[in-house]
């Protein structure tokens, strides 16, 4: 029993991420496709059953890539979105700085929030609360395994600290998780761990 979870594609440099709007740039869509082939052609080892993703643009495009390439129709769900920056999110980052000087992700108090957005307290109550209804319902045999989780960087590093069982704050250090990215979290005798980390075979092969 398996969940792969993959960060999306390249986007906009230049922007505040977040909730932004925006897509993927060209090479984030080439990214994307590259791993949906990759899956598709390792298909025994993946066994992929279920594609789960943010409903953001960004995880949206990367994750109906590799739907197409599966065969697979994804479930879209505001569970696995990024940290929501409420009124930052999609801003050029000259324009935030200006309205909202020293407002950054790792300068916010756990309980303080975003203008217009979560704290970053809330935001891993969400990710943990959403990753143990994740592996509830795959117990219970509610959704097929393996499944693909297409989302964001800032969501898989907490579920590196939540499998870890390793404290977590907006200022802790981030893992490596490049665009595209694999993670892969098992189930085993001792619970759901993360194995393998931060691979990305379809694009340096």
């Amino acid at each position: 029993m398996k969940i792969f979870l993959v960060r999306h594609g390249a986007d906009e440099e230049g922007y505040r991420g977040g909730w932004s709007q925006r897509g993927l740039t060209e090479a984030g869509v080439i990214q994307s496709r590259a791993l949906g082939m990759y899956l598709y052609e390792h298909a025994e080892q993946y066994d992929i059953q279920t594609v789960i993703s943010s409903d953001l643009p960004r995880a949206v495009q990367t994750s109906t890539a590799i739907e197409e390439s599966l065969g697979i129709q994804g479930i879209y769900t505001a569970d696995w979105r990024e940290m929501n920056n409420g009124e930052l999110a999609g801003m050029l980052h000259a324009e935030a700085d200006e309205k909202y000087p020293g407002v950054y992700f790792n300068t916010l108090k756990m309980d303080t929030a975003f203008p217009g957005g979560e704290t970053p307290s809330h935001f891993y109550t969400r990710i943990r609360n959403a990753f143990e209804n994740l592996c509830i319902q795959l117990e219970e045999k509610r959704i097929q395994s393996n499944v693909l989780l297409v989302t964001h960087g800032g969501v898989i590093n907490i579920l590196h600290y939540v499998l870890a069982n390793k404290e977590w704050s907006n200022t802790s250090s981030f893992y490596p998780i490049d665009n595209t990215s694999i993670h892969t979290i098992e189930k085993t005798k001792d619970g759901w761990s993360m194995l393998d980390t931060n691979r990305i075979p379809h694009l340096t092969s």
